[in-house]
């Protein structure tokens, strides 16, 4: 290992200031090539250290780095982390009053400042651009580089106009980053940009530390109580919900039920949710229930599960919203309770969506994609990567590797299912949803069948060999494979194209096994718990140590990993240094934390 006084600069800075003794995969590359004067069009997994990658350049490089990110109500625990490590850092957003703005302007021309966050709707201000032409720019960072694609999941118009940076300052290196795109979004990113000279950096989307688990929806919060008392009793963690009633209903659930829980979502006064998500930010073992609106930029890195309570619209949105699960490398869930009324309400959305047939189509791939990656019977993780371009081995680290779920020949069973259907609507020119057609196979004569006279038709009770959520089972399926859609406000079910196929025994269905569990106050053995184990005589001291940073991040008004995240907490306890010399040598224990928080940790040890 080279000496500091061999090692190059930005090494140099990663060590002294960040206190990390090497660069990770492609950091050490990305950081030469920007430092150097390169652009860059970095796709990194959350949590695989983006935000080193023009940290650190802006730092070794002369003037001032200005990252435009979206993400305003999470600049200031930004500027407040990278105070805490002593890089003078600071933020221009409408939070701020007048003189809170023109102090910071003042410190940007002065050169007081290494990093600058504005907003991407404050370049489109004439008054802003006359600031930064005021003062040396050292590289622009373009966070949530996704965001400038239309079609991606999370546009934001304000994004177009950054192709403006090159044309006003082309000597200023710029380097665009974003956590998850597919090869479309990745060009699309680069045209809007302009960045078609920078060079690329495409990082493994892998993160090993993070199981996958996919189940089928029983009762779904009752699914995700099992969850947390079995495997995540007192971790942070992050519940999504599709509408702001189910994020409601289900934060009061958890709350009921002694989990300590907030609401966020669009439909709630702005400082509710500021205030929520601050305290999920500083508070340890907090969880947030929210809608997709929640999440992006945020930099909690002991976020032990991400559950998603119902299907998400894209393979994309799914990978990016569970990478805010263990940042810090340890061990964590990503798990998704997934139903056919979930596949009935996505296809009914796309159908009733704003835009062109096109935008449509492509609505439908992406949902295509998720359902794929639902119903796969071989390793999530390979199919997840694969759908970033990225080839892979079987994890052995999520459901499928862990309990191989059965597929068996649905053939007979899909033939029945469309039968009905079929006959429904030749014989009696009439469409329904999924529960008549079930009620229809099972030979149940409902008030409703009666009504309509179902139990005289030839399909009636000929499925009795499988059970109403193993039909749901076989129509979720069906519809994922395309061989059913849904059709109109009320999700009735249709034929398509290649259900015909099937009907005339051209074509083999194979289906995955349902295996629905219903939901139990014990523990599952098979699943692997996502808690890591310290060494039995590590664990009071770590606990000592999380005890002494909640108070001293409380008495700081900082989230508490601005002063030492878990995973550095863990290999103090583990290793117990016993000066400031070996304090020192620890992942995460930069110079300025060791002279402001090193003697407090020893007395902890001591204590």
């Amino acid at each position: 290992m080279a000496s500091l006084e061999t090692a190059s600069p930005a090494l140099e800075v990663l060590r002294r200031v960040f206190g990390y003794d090497s660069f990770r995969g492609e950091q050490e590359a990305i950081v030469g090539h920007v430092a150097a004067g390169g652009d860059a069009l970095v796709l990194m997994p959350t949590g695989g250290g983006k935000s080193l990658c023009y940290q650190i350049p802006a730092l070794v490089r002369p003037g001032v780095g200005i990252v435009i990110s979206p993400l305003i109500a999470l600049m200031q625990d930004q500027v407040d982390a990278l105070n805490a490590l002593g890089v003078r850092a600071g933020f221009l957003n409408s939070s701020q009053d007048f003189e809170e703005r023109r102090m910071t302007e003042a410190m940007y021309q002065a050169g007081e400042l290494d990093l600058l966050y504005l907003a991407p709707e404050r370049l489109r201000v004439p008054a802003t651009l006359d600031l930064l032409d005021r003062g040396r720019i050292a590289l622009f960072a373009i966070d949530e580089a996704h965001c400038v694609a239309q079609w991606g999941h999370d546009f934001r118009p304000d994004y177009l106009g950054l192709s403006e940076l090159h044309e006003r300052w082309p000597s200023v290196p710029r380097i665009a980053l974003t956590a998850t795109a597919t090869q479309a979004t990745h060009a699309e990113i680069a045209s809007r940009l302009k960045l078609d000279e920078a060079r690329h950096f495409v990082a493994s989307f892998d993160r090993p530390n993070i199981q996958y688990r996919i189940v089928p929806k029983a009762e779904p919060k009752k699914q995700l109580l099992d969850l947390l008392r079995n495997e995540h009793s007192g971790d942070a963690g992050i519940v999504y919900c599709l509408s702001r009633s189910s994020v409601e209903k289900t934060a009061e659930f958890l709350v009921a039920n002694g989990i300590a829980a907030v609401p966020y979502h669009a439909g709630l006064d702005s400082r509710t949710r500021a205030e929520n998500q601050s305290r999920f930010l500083r508070e340890d073992g907090l969880i947030v229930v929210a809608t997709i609106a929640f999440g992006m930029g945020i930099d909690k890195p002991d976020v032990r599960f991400v559950a998603h309570m119902d299907l998400p619209k894209s393979v994309e949105g799914y990978y990016q919203e569970t990478g805010r699960a263990g940042r810090d490398g340890l061990p964590s869930t990503a798990w998704l309770a997934y139903g056919l009324q979930d596949v009935v309400q996505q296809r009914k959305m796309i159908d009733q969506s704003e835009g062109d047939d096109a935008h449509r189509r492509r609505q439908s791939q992406h949902l295509d994609a998720m359902l794929a990656l639902c119903e796969t019977v071989e390793c999530r993780r390979v199919q997840l990567l694969a759908y970033f371009g990225q080839e892979s081995t079987a994890c052995g680290n999520c459901d499928t590797c862990l309990t191989p779920p059965e597929s068996w020949d649905g053939t007979i069973a899909a033939q029945k299912l469309l039968s009905t259907i079929y006959r429904l609507q030749r014989e009696r020119r009439q469409k329904f949803g999924a529960g008549q057609v079930i009620d229809i196979l099972l030979g149940r004569k409902t008030a409703k069948v009666i009504q309509h006279d179902h139990d005289t038709l030839t399909v009636f009770g000929i499925g009795e060999e499988l059970s109403e959520s193993g039909w749901r089972g076989v129509v979720r399926q069906l519809l994922a494979q395309g061989l059913l859609a849904v059709e109109g406000d009320y999700g009735t079910l249709v034929m398509t194209d290649a259900s015909a196929a099937v009907l005339r025994k051209e074509r083999t269905v194979n289906l995955r096994r349902e295996k629905v569990t219903k939901a139990t106050s014990k523990p599952d053995s098979s699943s692997k718990k996502a808690a890591v184990e310290l060494p039995a005589e590590a664990e009071p001291v770590f606990e000592r140590l999380r005890a002494w940073r909640a108070a001293s991040a409380k008495e700081q008004g900082v989230p508490a990993y601005v002063i030492f995240h878990d995973a550095t907490l863990r290999e103090i306890a583990t290793s117990s240094p016993q000066t400031l010399e070996e304090l020192g040598r620890i992942n995460g224990v930069g110079e300025n934390k060791l002279a402001k928080y090193g003697q407090q940790v020893l007395d902890t040890l001591s204590a």
